[in-house]
């Protein structure tokens, strides 16, 4: 089992930054890839980020040139640098892994808990 662990959220201004992290742990033999989702009030989950563990890196329309997805294999960490935030990036932010746990079990989607992002004046 793999369980993601989220930090960082929190409220800021228009303009303003935040980083997110996230930390894997528990059995894990490989993690393909990590990423973050989000999802707003009334609105669908839908993919912000992601980084594959050979370093590809892929951005909605949205967020690109404002977010920057990063991320440490040997912490099996990832992080989303956020900065100009809009008031449209309003949402719960979920860390994303897709990992094998071990050698006899399928790549597997895993999330975190998520984390509330607001940005207002």
């Amino acid at each position: 089992q793999v369980q993601l662990v989220e930090f960082g959220g929190g409220l800021v201004q228009p303009g303003g930054s935040l980083r997110l992290s996230c930390a894997a742990s528990g059995y894990i033999y490989r993690i393909h890839s990590m990423g973050w989702y989000r999802q707003a009030p009334g609105k669908e989950r839908e993919l912000v980020a992601v980084v594959t563990s050979g370093g590809l890196r892929q951005y909605v329309d949205a967020v690109k040139g404002r977010f920057t997805i990063s991320r440490d294999n040997a912490k099996s960490t990832v992080y989303l640098q956020m900065d100009s935030l809009e008031p449209e990036d309003t949402a719960v932010y979920y860390c994303n892994a897709l990992a094998t746990a071990s050698t006899s079990t399928p790549p597997t989607n895993y999330w975190g808990q998520g984390t509330q992002v607001t940005v207002s004046s």
